[in-house]
Formats: structure tokens, C-alpha cells, sequence
């Protein structure tokens, strides 16, 4: 429909172009806070090591099945806007710590049910906002109180991180040694920039592979290269390598414009062709003067280069990614060579092997055993492709929060044992407001002990009883690190039993989940224009979606 306005004297004035549609006040804040809530439904089930899978079909018939809250939200196609913004969240929780996707989204989506009541109170959003902006300060307050410092040669500790993040994930008995590789390969690639530590995960290259079983993954101290030796003249191993990364193209350049070589006799072709072959041989005189046996090429190799590098013993590769050659720069120790001329012994980078080997039905090529590398491999191995993605999923999770604490040596008890710590002082801090932003606040605390009740409902126990429970533990001395032990159905000291989450996770959570709440919140207008017509004979959908 059309919004039409009158002028004084009763003449009719059109505001929006037919087929615009628009909900305002109670109705456009219901519809957007059911939409979001909806999408922390979906992901509800999920939390925690006793939480159930999605099975997700794309548009393609692709079947993916996990319980990754990022890896489901990034699946499903969602049309509503509010709905989108919930997708965001777990995106930005993604992006910036890897890990507490559910927990972010969950927590949101609690808070604008909590929301909700309080507006069928005829609270105001704007009260509700400020309340739930205090409420989110007070909780990070509270979480770096009750936050430990870790020591990073405590390697048990960050084990039990990652075992934390991987709690939910299908990869039983492999747990284990999954996190002893996360620990050591992000452990390597940790570097130290203006006084502070950084470990930049995407240093870490993960390669997926299927066949043997979850134990047969295994760190590579280097880079796997998905490509093979170009020519078959050429040797497939080489100790104690002498890498050179060369990012031009090994073969003639082509001129930009056309051009023309008129040739009248016979012995000119020859000495043309020569010419040419000769400037390729100078190619790979270059590359044997500056010691290299190995190449790695970001573009072409001309056959004749192939074939004169196999005469000399010289391994080369070719048309390899340029992330890989940024990360074979780091491993090696190598620099990566625009011009040929430049090559010098110094530019090579160095590894202990450089080898093919077949992987099920591909050729790949390990360079490992490097000295000091900044840059590391993972190879993921399982017997289903389905269950090497839900490993790569792990994987991630656990790279993630070890580099969270080691970039930041924070840690909280996990299995809700700080969400009721923070309820437990939001509720104290309310008295302290007052007025009807302690209203806003004490629905704050309600919200967050959202995650302690649903880790018990997905684990078969009785959400409340837990709840009164955890209540009366942290109301006791020394009671703050009580949480829920799934596993055994009763409360625990989670921080003693190495339930422990980074505390920068479930800072970004509260921050994250605080500020989309109070976002679909403020909005108390939706205008929703026609969207263009597609295939001929197709108008707007219903509503003018």
C-alpha cells in the first residue's frame, strides 16, 4: 500500500511509493525482538559439551552437521533484518576471538526477551538501553575481578582451555591430542611486536584430508603446498633445502603489443630460437649460481626452464597461492624474489625436507623440519569428510582461544560459573541505581544466568534446581568459582576441574551482545520498500519482501 497524508484544506499528499510497507511502536519492536529471538532458539540446543547438532542442507543439496554456532548461522539464509543482526554478532564474535559464538548469540537473544516483558510494563526503550549499557559495564567489571592470570608455561592450563572449546565438538577421543598440537603450533608462531605477544592464527595453515583417523593428524614444523613437482625428470625429495621464492613468471614475456619479426632465411629461425632458449637457460643458471635446489614459483615455468632445472637436479614448482607463499616466506626463513637478477644465497630460505608425497588420491608437497618457523601445518586427517570439517571446526575453536590467552593471560571458570558471579553482583549493583533502570539491570542478571540454565536443560537435568544451587555456592565464601558439571549432574569447582574459558571470550560475548539488544531496541519503525521485480511476470512478495 501507499502512505498517504491531507493537507489542511483536504487535498491528499503521497508520502511512500505504492507497494512500501511499514510497522511502527509495539509491533515493529515484537516483530524484530520474535525474529532475533528466534535465531537464539535455533541455537539454544547447541551450548556445551552435552549440546545436539544441525543438520544444515544448502541450496546445492551440501549436507554439513555441526554444532558450531558460527558455521550454522554462516549456513542458514536468513531474510529478516533483526534476524540478520544476530548473524553479525556471532560473526564478530568469530572474527575476534574465535570462539563463544553461542554464548553471544544465546545471551542476545535472552536479553531481548527479558526486553520484552519489561516493555509490556510500558518501560521505555531508551530506560531499558541505559539500564542494559551499565548492566554490560558492571559485568566486565566483574568478569577481570574473578579473572586468574595464567602462567604461559603452564601447559596444563591451556590444555584445559582448549579442551573447554572443543567440549562441544564431535571429536571424542582425539580431544586430547588435538589440543597438544594447538598448544604447540600456536606455541611456534607466537611473535613478539612492540613489547606486546601476538600469535596471529592465520599463520597456522590447516589442510584437510581424508582418510586414516583423528589421531593421524599431525603438525608439520613448515608448509604443505597442494601441488606437485612439475616435471617428472625431477628428484621428489631433497634434504637440507635450499628454497627460493620467486614470484615472476620462468618463461619468455609476451610484448603488450603485436609484433612482427619478418625472418628471409633459414639460419635466422635457428639463431632466433636459440636466442630464446638460450635466455631461459640464463634463467636457470641464476637460480643453480645462487644455490638453490629447490623452486617455489607464484607463476609460469616455461617447459624448456622444466627441463633444464630437471638436468640440474633443481626441484620446481609452480602457479603456487600467494597466502602460501607469504607463509613459505615465514616457515624458511626465505625472501621472496621479484627479479631473478636479484637472487642472491641470501634470500634462500632453508628446511630440513622438502618432499611429494601422495595423499589418498593427491600429490602434495611437504616442506618440514624447518629450523625456527614462523609459520606452521596442520594436517587434518579423519575417515569422513564430514567429520574432517567438524575437526577443522575444532581445530579453529581451540587455535583461538589459546592464542586469546596467550595474547591476553586471562582465564574465568567456565561451565556458567562466572555468568552466575555476574548475575550475582548485577543484582547487589541494581539496589545501587535504583529507579526503573534497576529494573533494566536485574533483567540484565536474569539474562545471563540464560547460559548456566541451558548448558543444564541441553544435559538432561533440571534447569532451576542447578540455578538455586549455583545461587547459594557463590553465595558462600570462596563459592565464586562454582559451576555446572554436565558430565555428572551436580554442581563443580570448574577453574579446579579445568573448566576455564578465556576471559576476553566472554568479555567480547557481554559487549557484543549488550550492544545488539539495545540496537533492535531503539527501533520503533520499520519501512520496508518493494524490492525491483525479478524473472518478467513476478511482482513483490507478501508484506513487500
Amino acid at each position: 500500500m501507499a502512505y498517504l497524508t491531507t493537507t489542511g484544506s483536504g487535498q491528499p499528499v503521497l508520502i511512500l511509493k505504492e507497494g512500501t510497507t511499514r510497522s511502527r511502536g509495539k509491533e515493529a519492536q515484537r516483530n524484530n525482538i520474535m525474529a532475533a529471538r528466534v535465531i537464539g532458539q535455533v541455537l539454544k540446543t547447541t551450548l556445551g559439551p552435552r549440546g545436539m547438532d544441525k543438520m544444515l542442507i544448502d541450496s546445492l543439496g551440501d549436507i554439513t552437521i555441526t554444532n558450531d554456532g558460527a558455521a550454522i548461522l554462516d549456513e542458514i539464509d536468513v531474510d529478516h533484518p533483526a534476524a540478520k543482526m544476530m548473524v553479525e554478532i556471532a560473526k564478530t564474535q568469530d572474527d575476534m576471538v574465535g570462539d563463544g559464538t553461542t554464548t553471544a548469540v544465546v545471551l542476545a537473544s535472552e536479553l531481548l526477551k527479558k526486553a520484552e516483558e519489561l516493555l509490556d510494563q510500558n518501560i521505555h526503550p531508551t530506560i531499558l538501553v541505559s539500564g542494559y549499557r551499565k548492566a554490560a559495564q558492571k559485568a566486565i567489571e566483574t568478569l577481570n575481578q574473578v579473572a586468574v592470570p595464567v602462567d604461559l608455561e603452564d601447559r596444563e592450563t591451556l590444555k584445559n582451555v582448549a579442551l573447554t572449546s572443543m567440549g562441544s565438538k564431535a571429536v571424542g577421543i582425539a580431544k586430547e591430542h588435538l589440543a597438544e598440537i594447538a598448544i604447540d603450533s600456536v606455541k611456534q608462531i607466537v611473535e613478539e611486536r612492540g613489547g606486546q605477544r601476538i600469535a596471529d592464527i592465520d599463520n597456522i595453515q590447516l589442510v584437510k584430508k581424508t582418510g586414516k583417523s583423528l589421531l593421524e593428524t599431525q603438525l608439520i614444523k613448515g608448509i604443505i603446498v597442494d601441488k606437485e613437482v612439475v616435471h617428472s625428470g625431477m628428484p621428489k625429495k631433497k634434504e637440507e633445502a635450499k628454497i627460493a621464492l620467486i614470484d615472476s613468471a620462468l618463461e619468455m614475456e609476451k610484448t603488450e603489443i603485436s609484433a612482427e619479426i619478418r625472418i628471409r632465411d633459414p639460419t635466422q629461425m635457428q639463431a632466433f630460437l636459440d636466442q630464446e632458449t638460450s635466455i631461459l637457460k640464463e634463467m636457470v643458471d641464476k637460480i643453480k649460481d645462487s644455490g638453490a635446489d629447490v623452486v617455489f614459483c607464484q607463476k609460469g615455468i616455461d617447459d624448456m626452464v622444466q627441463h633444464f632445472l630437471s638436468k640440474e637436479g633443481i626441484i620446481a614448482v609452480r602457479r603456487i597461492k600467494q597466502s602460501d607463499m607469504e607463509k613459505l616466506s615465514k616457515a624458511t626463513g626465505g625472501r621472496i624474489v621479484s627479479d631473478l637478477n636479484d637472487l642472491k644465497a641470501k634470500d634462500l630460505g632453508q628446511a630440513g625436507l622438502v618432499e611429494e608425497r601422495k595423499i589418498g588420491e593427491d600429490k602434495m608437497i611437504f616442506v618440514e623440519k624447518c629450523k625456527d618457523p614462523h609459520s606452521v601445518a596442520l594436517l587434518i586427517r579423519a575417515g569422513l569428510e564430514r567429520m574432517v570439517d567438524e575437526a577443522e571446526r575444532a581445530m579453529n575453536d581451540a587455535l583461538s582461544v589459546i592464542s586469546d590467552v596467550i595474547e591476553n593471560n586471562k582465564i574465568v571458570a567456565g561451565g556458567g560459573a562466572v555468568e552466575v558471579e555476574i548475575a550475582k553482583e548485577l543484582r547487589k549493583y541494581a539496589t545501587k541505581v535504583g529507579g526503573r533502570e534497576q529494573l533494566a539491570i536485574e533483567a540484565f542478571a536474569d539474562a545471563v544466568e540464560v547460559i548456566p540454565k541451558t548448558l543444564a536443560e541441553n544435559a538432561g537435568l533440571q534447569p532451576l534446581d542447578i540455578i538455586v544451587e549455583l545461587r547459594a555456592a557463590h553465595d558462600k565464601k570462596g563459592g565464586k568459582y562454582q559451576g555446572v558439571d554436565v558430565l555428572k549432574g551436580k554442581t563443580q569447582d570448574s577453574l579446579k576441574n579445568g573448566v576455564i574459558e578465556p576471559l576476553v571470550v566472554k568479555e567480547q560475548a557481554i559487549k557484543s551482545s549488550a550492544e545488539s539488544a539495545s540496537m533492535i531496541l531503539r527501533i520503533d519503525d520499520v519501512i520496508s520498500s518493494t524490492k525491483s521485480q525479478g524473472a518478467p511476470g513476478k511482482g513483490p512478495g507478501p508484506g513487500g519482501y
